[in-house]
Parts: structure tokens; C-alpha cells; sequence
């Protein structure tokens, strides 16, 4: 049976609404589209809520429009902007030698709770990048092996609460309920990258408005995340600077004008920012340099980031670039100028079925990329933002609530196969626990004997 499903990217220039139909088999089809200019946005987070709650409120009224339904909850991108990550790891004991899902989710349940995560923080992703059996490494899925002992490495993103909580606002005042929230990095990955791509290792580089947003999947997952506050936009702001134009009219000059390949000397004429009556000339060139020396900055800076990574021999495919900036004429000559040896290449998404033409390109990617989380695109296993452990071949009706608190470690985990309550200790704790399985019975035992004496003795001095 099929289902509907809602999915939003909340972008700093624009906001995309994009309803779809996903069938039994997981393939999927395009009902409905909605795109709008962004208000009360910033560098991707929420500046104004009531501003935003209109920009998410018209975008999904014309999706909704076009696909003929009345969907009332929605899968949401959220910008890497204000992010922090982390590795942590968990280890469990397997007490009858064979892997299943519930060791699988008490391990990666471990590795939250042993990660340090601050109390103003959420969780929005934990995504294990190794899971070791028996000490052996890279296991790409570990459930129904035979082993004494499971291992995780988990690559964790969390966000300010303050941050999601505002995202949630700004959606439900659209009068849409906010069912999952998935970072933009990643959902751009996945509308990207191809079966070669991910088993290679790549660097996916969402170039937007406001924000570059980076992820390097490395292995089964995502091993790095980052975000870089600078995008299409600031071009215009230079623009605007330097040839002392409006911002709309800097912003049409870098639309139809905007290159990274050798500059020509044509002269356009513009008029001046305060007396737009008045008007100059400008060279080309001109704009040309302004451009470049922008871009230019950006990409070392990411390239960077790279460095700083540690897993620049981990990305075999190289570096996806994609987003509305990366459409710029030029930018991938300059991007393999500045990363080096490191292959590039400009990424549109995936096609599917029922895709309108002008999604089909970069600045798409993310909206596509939800669409498909939702379709059970995702890395094989983890934890999403509501605290659930999802399985990528887990089917809809299976997902179950996880209530986990990183802060109440000592709380009760519901696991997927069973309904009974279990708390999860630390590896360290687990093995003084099988210990002291029989000692509560031994010590009932020995007070019962000592009671017994007790009356004995009473009843023994009474009586002489």
C-alpha cells in the first residue's frame, strides 16, 4: 500500500515543498511541488517565526494544490549552521552468541550514553560508522553474526535546542507537525551520491545562499560534518560593493554575467546605488574579479575544512559540489585548481519518477534527498532525531518510539522486539552485573536462616 509523505527544505533563499507517493517497493513518484522566497531566515536558522510560518505555509499550499491533498505532517531539512559533532563509541556483550536488533540497538543506545553531549543540545543524528565484531573491524551489518562481543564507532550530530525548537514553531504555524528532521548535508548526500560514490568515500558540498554545508561519508556513514557561513548571496553583497549598484540590480548582473572563465573588456552600464536615475559603466573584468576573488576564498576555505578532516585519503570519488551556487559557469575548473589532486564534480539529484524539469537541478538536491529519507534511503542503521533506531530494510509500520534521554542515562529503553523495559549499563557495569545475577537470592536466603535462629534463642531464654 502506498503512502503520501511531505517533505520540506527550509533554506536561507527559498523554501521547497515537494509532496511524493512511496510505494510497497520503496520507488517513488513525484504528486506535487512548491517554491518560495524565503522570510525570517538568516545563515539558515530561524529569525523570525512569524515570517517563516507564511514562506512554509504558501510553499506547501501550492504542493498541496498541485498533488490534490491535505497532508498535515512533514519531514524537515535543517541547516548545518550552529551544529556541533562528535565520535563516541559503545561495546555489548552478546549473551546468546548471535547478533540481533536488539544488541544492535543497545550498542548504539551505549554510544550515546557515553558520548558528552551538552544539556543545550538535541541529537539530531547518530550514525555508526564501525561497527567491530569480536574485534574485527568494518562490519557492514552485523545482525545475525555470531559473536561474544559488538562494537560500535558512532558519528554523532547534535544542534542547539533553542534551534530545532524554533524550527518546529515556524512549521507547525504552517499548520504542518514537524514527523522527522534530517540535517540539509546529509540529505543532499543522498539525493547525490551513487552506490560507486558512497564505497569510495566523498565530500558532499551543499553550496546555498547563505551557508555551505559539508559532509564526508567515508565507510558505511558520514564520519565528518561542518558549515561554512558563505554563499551565493555574499557575491551579490560584493557585487553591490564594489560597483556601487543596488542589491537587485548586482544580483541580476551576477545572474547574467556571472563567470569564473576568462573575463571579457564589454563595458555594461548600471545605475548607482542612492541615484538610480544615474547611471556608469562597469567593465566586465570588473565583475569578473570581484566574483572569482569571492569564490576563490570560499573554496579554499572548504578545501580546508578538508584538511582539518583527516579523511582527505578516505574520499576515493573526490568532491560533489551541488546547490544553487555550484551552478556558477567556471566553478569546477576552479574548484580542482584549489582542492588539489581531488577529483570534482557538479551533482544534480537523482532522478524519479514524476520530477518537475526545473527541480532537476543542483539547488534541488536537498528536497529530493528528504524525499527519499523518507523512502528509506539512509545509511543501514541509526538514531534519528526522535531517538529511534531505524534499520534502512525496516518497513513503516515497524518503527518504534525510542524515549531516550542522553542526560537520564538510567531511564528505560523500550527495544524493537520486545515490550519489556531494560536500562542499558556501560560495558564496565555489564560484567560486575552477570556477577551478581544470584547474590540477591543467596542474601534472602542467609536473612531468612538468621531470622529463624533469632526465635529460637528468644523462645530458648524465655523457657529457662
Amino acid at each position: 500500500m502506498s503512502r503520501t509523505v511531505l517533505a520540506i527544505d527550509i533554506g536561507s533563499t527559498k523554501i521547497c515543498a515537494i509532496i511524493a507517493q512511496i510505494n510497497d517497493d520503496n520507488s517513488i513518484q513525484i504528486i506535487g511541488a512548491g517554491v518560495t522566497k524565503s522570510q525570517g531566515l538568516r545563515r539558515g536558522s530561524i529569525t523570525n517565526i512569524e515570517l517563516a510560518s507564511k514562506s512554509i505555509k504558501l510553499a506547501v499550499s501550492d504542493a498541496k494544490r498541485v498533488a490534490g491533498s491535505d497532508i498535515r505532517s512533514a519531514i524537515v531539512s535543517i541547516s548545518g549552521a550552529y551544529t556541533k559533532s562528535l565520535n563516541s563509541n559503545g561495546i555489548v556483550n552478546i549473551p546468546n552468541k548471535e547478533i540481533s536488533y536488539k544488541e544492535i540497538e543497545k550498542v548504539m543506545h551505549t554510544s550515546l550514553y557515553n558520548a558528552n553531549i551538552p544539556n543545550e543540545y538535541e541529537i539530531l543524528h547518530a550514525l555508526p560508522f564501525n561497527f567491530k565484531v569480536d574485534g574485527q573491524d568494518f562490519i557492514e551489518d552485523p545482525l545475525g553474526m555470531n559473536a561474544s562481543r559488538l562494537e560500535v564507532e558512532t558519528h554523532i550530530i547534535t544542534t542547539q535546542k533553542s534551534n530545532l525548537n524554533n524550527l518546529r514553531k515556524a512549521v507547525r504555524g504552517a499548520g504542518i507537525e514537524v514527523e522527522n528532521v534530517v540535517l540539509n548535508g546529509y540529505a543532499s548526500s543522498i539525493a547525490t551520491l551513487n552506490t560507486d560514490e558512497k564505497e569510495l568515500g566523498a565530500a558532499v558540498i551543499d553550496m546555498g545562499g547563505n551557508t555551505c554545508n559539508i559532509i564526508i561519508r567515508a565507510g558505511n556513514s558520514i564520519k565528518y560534518n561542518d558549515f561554512l557561513g558563505v554563499g551565493s548571496s555574499h557575491v551579490t553583497s560584493d557585487l553591490s560593493m564594489a560597483l556601487h549598484t543596488p542589491l537587485n540590480i548586482a544580483d541580476s548582473v551576477k545572474l547574467n554575467y556571472g563567470s569564473l572563465l576568462t573575463p571579457t573588456n564589454d563595458l555594461i552600464e548600471l545605475p548607482i546605488i542612492g541615484d538610480e536615475s544615474t547611471t556608469h559603466e562597469v567593465s566586465l573584468e570588473v565583475v569578473h574579479n570581484v566574483i572569482f576573488a569571492r569564490v576563490e576564498e570560499t573554496l579554499m576555505i572548504l578545501a580546508q575544512f578538508i584538511e582539518n578532516s583527516g579523511l582527505k585519503d578516505q574520499i576515493g570519488a573526490g568532491v560533489i559540489l551541488t546547490g544553487g551556487f555550484s551552478r556558477m559557469e567556471g566553478i569546477r575548473e576552479l574548484a580542482v585548481a584549489t582542492f588539489g589532486s581531488i577529483p570534482v564534480r557538479i551533482a544534480r539529484p537523482i532522478e524519479m519518477d514524476g520530477l518537475f524539469e526545473h527541480m532537476r537541478e543542483a539547488e534541488y538536491s536537498t528536497v529530493v534527498g528528504l524525499v527519499m529519507y523518507s523512502a528509506s534511503y539512509y545509511t543501514p542503521y541509526e538514531i534519528d532525531v526522535n531517538k529511534r533506531v531505524r534499520h534502512s530494510n525496516e518497513t513503516p509500520t515497524a518503527h518504534v518510539n525510542v524515549d531516550f534521554k542522553v542526560s537520564e542515562p538510567e531511564a528505560p529503553i523500550p527495544t524493537a522486539n520486545t515490550s519489556a523495559s531494560m536500562a542499558i549499563p556501560s560495558p564496565a557495569e555489564e560484567q560486575i552485573l552477570s556477577k551478581m545475577v544470584t547474590l540477591p537470592s543467596k542474601k534472602e536466603k542467609k536473612s531468612d536462616e538468621a531470622g529463624a535462629f533469632s526465635k529460637f534463642w528468644s523462645w530458648a531464654t524465655q523457657l529457662f
